[in-house]
């Protein structure tokens, strides 16, 4: 770590402090102990142009463990995404672009809606989902980015990270790289109350590619390291396993619970600042050197999106077809007249929502290019079914059929960071089974993620099954959730 590099690392640490004291509310300690990862994340490995944060093509990063969201926004203020000081003084408070958790759409930089743990990492996933279809549908030269994820031990006991990270390693996303912090500590106290599996071998049992580098939080080098080793293996996604401390460098709170969330203390941050030599007595100090060096870091890649953007308008001038299916695709719409495909069914005819949805579905896959999609082991059940489309598996993620398997909330997740990369998901289950992906939905309709859950079988009917498959509830609890438009066809014309 060089000497500059070293003050830049303190300045966020800093930021980190300051914010969470002035909120009195928030978490410091993890912002502090992965400082140095942020720094090599966004100074030495990712692809990106703080100038255009929309950009398709740039490398992604979805801080899972939302609650460390100062160690995001820090990122996002020093590299120029139009976070600045009084925006990180305002952290948590209403109305500001720094609230508590992430939230995509509200603050630029914010690739997804993280807080829920475990959604993040799941939203990931999705979002190497859209960009292997991407790239295997419109080739390399318009499509090829990396996923980056952080997330910690919370993330990896919630039931939504096994069902996300399974279907990561059946699916072969080479291009997602997920740091797990695992600092050994919750809210309750050291992870061992509740905690000791063995993360390693359960993520290489997924089909992943696990590197353990070990107490390596301060060396930046074997950082970088960690992380290409993560991006130099294509066929399978990775899982960077790094220990750490958190809280670090405070004497008081370093490997404790009480660094997880609150404040560390006006004599404490006093104590830490005068350890890593930052000024006692000033709030959010930012050296503008230090800020012209981070600023530089945000501007690196503007050569590469013009290079992207260039690529782009030969590929239009060569393939007209081609980009106008990616835009559309990055749009989330249908090509120029979509519409006219589909299909009008004669009045009377009996025929099964589900059964339309399925022949609509079929009509409009050629030229509403975005849509990718299937069930949760309830395809065909829930008119989910692309007849004759490929299937986007291992190998072949050019599909438009994707088997979700039974992970109704990973099926939500994951649809959420598929729709944030540029697909429009669809997913089926049966309506009931919406209890187990509930989580998934709200995420969805806090972003305004573009996502279409199906839901089937909820006509009387079903009784048949059984209470535990008879929806009684569900319709007017999620009519009841902002956000979410709730469309229930009552025949196949009002499915088209």
């Amino acid at each position: 770590m060089t000497d500059w590099e070293q003050r830049d690392i303190a300045v966020m640490r800093g930021l980190a402090m300051d914010a969470v004291q002035r909120a009195n509310s928030g978490h410091p300690g993890t912002p502090m102990a992965l400082a140095p990862l942020a720094h090599v994340l966004y100074t030495r490995v990712m692809r990106y142009d703080a100038a255009d944060p929309e950009w398709p093509d740039r490398d992604r990063f979805v801080l899972s463990i939302g609650h460390a969201s100062m160690l995001l926004y820090s990122m996002l203020h020093l590299c120029g995404f139009g976070i600045e000081r009084d925006d990180l003084v305002q952290f948590r408070q209403w109305g500001s672009l720094t609230p508590g958790h992430p939230e995509r759409g509200h603050t630029a930089g914010v690739e997804v809606t993280t807080g829920p743990l475990g959604q993040g990492l799941a939203n990931a996933v999705g979002l190497a989902v859209a960009e292997a279809n991407l790239r295997g549908r419109f080739g390399a030269d318009l499509t090829d980015h990396h996923v980056f994820a952080i997330c910690g031990d919370g993330d990896l006991q919630e039931g939504v990270s096994h069902e996300a990270a399974s279907l990561a390693g059946h699916l072969g996303l080479g291009r997602l790289v997920v740091v797990y912090d695992d600092n050994h500590i919750s809210i309750d106290g050291p992870t061992e109350l509740s905690y000791s599996e063995d993360a390693v071998r359960r993520f290489e049992s997924y089909g992943w590619h696990v590197v353990e580098i070990g107490e390596v939080a301060e060396d930046l080098d074997a950082l970088e390291a960690g992380l290409r080793a993560g991006m130099a293996e294509r066929d399978r996604p990775s899982l960077i396993v790094l220990r750490s401390h958190i809280g670090y460098p405070s004497p008081k709170f370093t490997d404790t619970a009480a660094a997880h969330g609150a404040p560390l203390g006006a004599d404490e941050v006093a104590t830490v600042k005068s350890l890593i030599g930052l000024p006692v007595d000033e709030d959010f100090h930012v050296p503008a050197d230090v800020l012209a060096e981070y600023r530089a870091a945000g501007s690196r890649g503007g050569e590469a999106r013009a290079a992207w953007v260039a690529r782009l308008e030969a590929a239009r001038a060569a393939d007209p077809g081609r980009v106008d299916d990616l835009e559309a695709c990055l749009a989330g719409r249908g090509v120029s007249g979509w519409e006219a495909k589909l299909p009008v069914f004669s009045p009377g005819e009996s025929i099964a929502t589900r059964v339309a949805c399925a022949q609509v579905l079929g009509a409009i896959v050629d030229v509403v290019p975005g849509l990718v999609g299937g069930g949760a082991d309830l395809t065909g059940n829930t008119g989910t079914a692309l007849k004759g489309a490929p299937v986007l598996a291992r190998g072949a993620h050019d599909g438009r059929q994707l088997f979700f398997g039974v992970r109704e909330h990973g099926m939500g997740s994951v649809m959420v960071g598929m729709a944030e990369g540029g697909l429009l998901p669809f997913g089926g289950t049966f309506f009931v089974f919406s209890d187990y992906m509930r989580p998934a939905v709200r995420v969805a309709a806090l972003s305004r993620a573009k996502v279409a859950f199906v839901w089937s079988h909820d006509s009387i009917a079903v009784g048949e099954d059984g209470p535990t498959h008879q929806p009684v509830e569900h319709l007017a609890s999620l009519r009841a959730m902002p956000g979410l438009r709730i469309i229930r066809p009552a025949d196949a014309n009002e499915t088209a």
